[in-house]
């Protein structure tokens, strides 16, 4: 099941590729700010968030992992007592195939073969839905995140918040906690149950 959320790891990927934009983005802005507004570049107030800490440990992101694992658990479960259920008629075939005859050896391995092609559709058909559901929950997750770190730095007087792709930063600048505090006061909105076949 690890393999088919994979929520967290999958933003750290996507945030990873968007490193190199924010520094170019951070050094373009502070340069514009300190030609335009010589006086406020000494009151600029930066901070950093964790993103990837919020999409770990927020009750949205526990929340959409849950929802997840709620709607394909039965299928997953499903899935692997179909597996058993062919395996032990495997071993069934191998155990009786010296008292078969050739046509009902041929019969029965071209329906395990059948089967075994008929579930590897199944599996795959699921980790479609799996990735586009687990798409959906992304994409609301990171537009509670990105909604809840500009409120607050709006209401902080923040001139900038970056994310990811900072190498150092002061644990003073850090906001992450404060973020997560506004993230759990937050009431979880139900997550819409995905597509199923």
């Amino acid at each position: 099941m690890k393999r088919l959320i994979g929520l967290s790891s999958w933003v750290c990927r996507v945030a990873a590729r968007g490193a190199s934009a924010v520094v170019l983005a951070l050094a373009m802005v502070s340069a514009g700010m300190l030609a335009a507004a010589p006086a406020h570049a000494a009151e600029l107030r930066i901070a950093v968030v964790n993103y990837a800490q919020l999409v770990q440990e927020s009750p949205q992101a526990q929340a959409a992992n849950a929802s997840l694992r709620a709607e394909f658990s039965p299928k997953e479960r499903s899935l692997q007592a179909e597996a058993n259920e062919l395996k032990a008629r495997e071993d069934t075939l191998k155990k009786n195939e010296a008292t078969m005859t050739q046509d009902q050896r041929d019969q029965a391995e071209l329906d395990l073969r059948e089967r075994y092609q008929a579930l590897a559709q199944k599996q795959s058909e699921i980790q479609d839905d799996v990735n586009a559901r687990r798409n959906e929950l992304m994409s609301e997750l990171q537009h509670t995140l990105v909604q809840v770190v500009q409120k607050y730095a709006r209401e902080q007087r923040y001139d900038l918040v970056l994310a990811d792709g900072v190498i150092y930063a002061d644990n003073a600048l850090d906001i992450t906690p404060a973020i997560l505090t506004a993230l759990k006061s937050q009431p979880l909105r139900r997550a819409p149950a995905g597509r199923t076949h």
